[in-house]
């Protein structure tokens, strides 16, 4: 990167600042958890009005925009069928939780972050990519190839977005999402979803419910038991609701189940609770012992699953969501794995070990996948981010899944910075007051515009 580009390219984002931080605003303001399906709104309201405002915007950019039967989006930069180049993110988020400190669907400012569910997990990101664009756009810059800039609306929950796009739109020649870790993320681990169902209806247990989906650890979980009498302690609360049953709230520290370091799962301190004090019935205590393994160390050693394969980060696990069907305690199970296990493999050996007590489903099993270092576009997108923050960083694997996984030639790329301290008041992304740096954001928008340079140089 030359000093011309490098003051060319902070001069944009100096001028374009303060409509940056507006349109983050624009698309947090909208409510984008997926809901029920209704005509032309495969995902719902909520991630189809999101997406609608996102294409709006990158037409006021002045990009031409295509929307894909509101399952995912796009604006486009260049002309041309063949092939194409993308950025690729999401504009759907997870449920909000409790205890935010002010309204999560109206961004604010402090010290220099913003806080919003969505900032980071991926609505920020969606914004710089559209912006990456104008640039491009307002420089006239030629183009070798087309860009897109993709825009998702069910990256939460299925990814059924990108299954429709992939099904009706080619593939780009090469993409990168935003949805991930500085410098870049060359690999991700296997994702298993899967259900421990216990074999016997409750007995002292009327109900009992925690978190709100599945690969987010619970910070709130709740009960209604049966029992004489019940003192409250620590993080748990006790309300006599009527005589002999009792309403249990407990609460945790949320976070990503992809990165459940620092996190505690209220599911873990409510069943805790119960069994340290011998609440629940003889059967139910049963499976409710493995729900406190399952929480008591997220590496999956105390339920036999854990792995490591030097490669990947070791194995995670966690217990994101707690309920009841058909009168029988449910608890889901999100596993983020290395390449010497698998989904069907961590089921069979929790069956093996408990299944006396409880029925494990399989309800998604995706492998790994690794990308190689040596790819031009690989050092292409990590040459930009060195140049522009004089580092010398180097590649990473992760336990999330994004977007990447499910294209031929993909990786995820920034902007988020795990090594750089935030304030007490940031939250993490799926958790309370998600928050982001304004000024990385900026830096971030200066990476990707160059690293859209370089990949334009390349032979496809």
């Amino acid at each position: 990167m030359t000093e011309q580009l490098s003051r060319d390219i902070d001069s944009y984002i100096a001028e374009n600042e303060k409509a940056i931080f507006h349109d983050i605003a624009r698309v947090v303001a909208i409510n984008s958890v997926e809901g029920q399906p209704q005509p032309g709104m495969p995902f719902g309201e909520g991630p189809a009005r999101a997406l609608n405002e996102g294409l709006t915007i990158a037409r006021e950019l002045g990009l031409d925009t295509v929307n894909c039967e509101n399952y995912i989006g796009y604006a486009q930069l260049g002309e041309g069928d063949g092939k194409y180049l993308a950025t690729i993110t999401h504009l759907d988020v997870v449920p909000v939780g409790d205890g935010w400190t002010q309204d999560p669907f109206t961004m604010w400012e402090k010290d220099g972050y913003i806080i919003g569910r969505g900032v980071m997990d991926d609505k920020g990101p969606s914004i710089l990519c559209l912006y990456a664009l104008k640039y491009l756009k307002e420089r006239g810059i030629a183009l070798r190839y087309p860009i897109r800039a993709l825009l998702g609306a069910n990256e939460e929950t299925g990814m059924l977005d990108v299954d429709y796009f992939l099904k009706n739109y080619p593939a780009p020649a090469f993409c990168f999402s935003p949805d991930a870790n500085f410098p870049l993320c060359n690999g991700e681990k296997g994702i298993y979803h899967g259900r421990m169902i216990a074999k016997v209806p409750m007995q002292n247990i009327v109900d009992i419910k925690g978190g709100l989906v599945a690969n987010a650890v619970a910070d709130h979980a709740e009960a209604w038991i049966r029992a004489a009498h019940v003192e409250s302690e620590g993080r748990v609360t006790a309300e006599q609701q009527e005589s002999g049953l009792w309403h249990l709230t407990a609460t945790g520290i949320g976070g990503h189940a992809s990165m459940p370091e620092g996190t505690l799962s209220a599911i873990g301190v409510l069943v805790n609770f119960i069994l340290d004090r011998e609440l629940a019935g003889k059967e139910e205590a049963k499976f409710l012992k493995v729900v406190s393994l399952l929480n008591a160390a997220y590496d999956g050693s105390t339920l036999g699953v854990q792995a490591d394969d030097g490669l990947f980060q070791p194995l995670t696990i966690i217990g994101g969501v707690i309920g009841v069907e058909d009168g029988k305690i449910v608890q889901t199970l999100d596993s983020r794995y290395p390449t010497t296990m698998s989904g069907e493999k961590i089921a069979t050996i929790i069956r093996e070990r408990f299944g006396d007590v409880l029925e494990v489903t399989v309800d998604r099993d995706a492998a790994p996948f690794y990308m190689s270092l040596d790819k031009p576009e690989v050092q292409a997108c990590v040459d930009a981010y060195n140049e522009v923050t004089h580092e010398d960083a180097r590649p990473y694997t992760i336990g999330g899944g994004t977007y990447a996984r499910d294209f031929p030639n993909a990786v995820s790329f920034g902007p988020e910075h795990p090594e750089r301290p935030m304030p007490a008041f940031c939250g993490p992304i799926h958790g309370v007051d998600e928050a982001a740096s304004k000024q990385a954001f900026l830096e971030a928008l200066k990476i990707y515009i160059l690293a859209l340079l370089k990949l334009e140089t390349l032979d496809f």
